[in-house]
């Protein structure tokens, strides 16, 4: 039996779980998983269970040198979007502007910091960011209906196009197009859980039956999705599949290694500490065998 923790809510980080677990497919390889919600847990206790978030894990690697290993990818678009009011058409729109983000030192606020640099805004000069904890995002919504902000970091808890729609909002930018790293997947600290755990191979077996199902069988993660987007329509659940999710997670867990020394790199650069590592150091996805 092994922990899996998810560290932030929403399709991003839980689908590929949700539909191993419900699929059965964890059954299937013999290993008993207890899926767990670890956003507010802290480094120490994530470190003795597996882990879904591998941005949050990268930090803590770069921070506190805390050897994670990544066995399984699922995707390398970090699944956050600003979302702007009426009247902004771009993240430069930003400049001067109230911005509800998470904090520089979580994985999604450091991702979101990376994008708005790369967009030519000084997050702590350009603009009056207002750090928010990961959640639903709802509070974020009622702040931008209030007009106290004016754009919004949101994660994948909505159908972020749809939403913008409904209230006359813009999508400002996709972080995925903007910034790519193995963002989600199996993590684990061999210190904890050896890197040959049969437990932990049998996991991420379960986890790439999932991966298949989601670019094999739409119409059944259009059923596990609704569990989560239940404001949506099938049609707007599949229309938010099919632009952010599909085409891009992996079949099978592989890492890219060029993009993970990329955003290594920037991610160290971010935090102002040394890239003391490369890729594959930390994403070993060819210790699991492709069958039994």
């Amino acid at each position: 039996m092994l922990d899996l923790a998810y560290v932030g809510r929403g399709i991003h980080e839980e689908l590929v779980a949700y539909i191993a677990d419900q699929e059965g497919y964890f059954e299937d390889e013999g290993v008993r998983v207890a899926l767990r919600d670890g956003v507010a847990w802290k480094t120490e206790r994530l470190r003795r269970g597996a882990t879904i978030g591998l941005g949050r894990s990268m930090l803590s690697r770069l921070t506190d040198d805390i050897p994670r290993t990544g066995l399984s990818v699922s995707t390398h678009r970090p699944l956050f979007w600003f979302v702007g009011r009426a009247g902004l058409e771009s993240l430069q729109d930003l400049k001067g502007r109230k911005l509800a983000v998470h904090a520089p030192e979580t994985a999604p606020g450091c991702f979101a910091r990376i994008v708005l640099r790369r967009a030519g805004l000084d997050p702590d000069r350009d603009l009056e960011c207002q750090y928010r904890t990961p959640g639903d995002y709802g509070m974020h919504l009622r702040s931008l209906r209030a007009g106290e902000i004016d754009a919004a970091l949101i994660g994948s808890t909505m159908a972020p196009e749809q939403v913008a729609e409904q209230e006359g909002w813009r999508v400002l930018a996709w972080v995925g197009d903007h910034f790519q790293i193995p963002t989600v997947g199996v993590m684990v600290d061999p210190t904890y859980i050896p890197l040959d755990s049969p437990a932990l191979h049998a996991m991420v077996r379960a986890s790439r039956r999932a991966l298949h199902t989601i670019q094999d069988r739409p119409e059944t993660v259009v059923d596990h999705v609704r569990s989560f987007m239940g404001r949506h329509t099938d049609d707007e659940i599949r229309a938010h599949l099919d632009r952010f999710v599909i085409p891009h997670f992996t079949h099978d867990g592989q890492a890219d290694l060029e993009i993970g020394d990329a955003a290594i790199t920037a991610v160290a650069a971010e935090l102002g500490v040394p890239a003391t590592f490369r890729a594959a150091d930390v994403y070993r996805t060819d210790l699991v065998p492709a069958d039994r």
